[in-house]
């Protein structure tokens, strides 16, 4: 399987309202940290996330977390 593209080596830090989200594990969307469909063709999925109550979230944006979705600080090693 090909490596995802690192997008930003931090995380995407911001607030979120209820709702489910589409985390992109590519790399490729424009729409970053969320999947616009970029991952067509390659052996990624985007990693569907439930949030139930408005909260602060880090979202990876190396996509090399062992946390996916959530920034665990993998960036700091690449």
């Amino acid at each position: 399987m090909e490596e995802p593209r690192i997008d930003q080596k931090s995380p995407y830090v911001m607030d979120l309202q209820p709702g489910t989200y589409f985390w992109c594990a590519c790399g490729r969307s424009a729409n970053q940290p969320f999947c616009d469909g970029s991952h067509k063709g390659t052996g990624f999925t985007p990693e569907k996330v439930e949030i139930t109550q408005s909260k602060k979230v880090a979202f990876c944006g190396c996509k090399h977390s062992g946390n996916k979705p959530f920034c665990d600080g993998a960036h700091s090693k690449l």
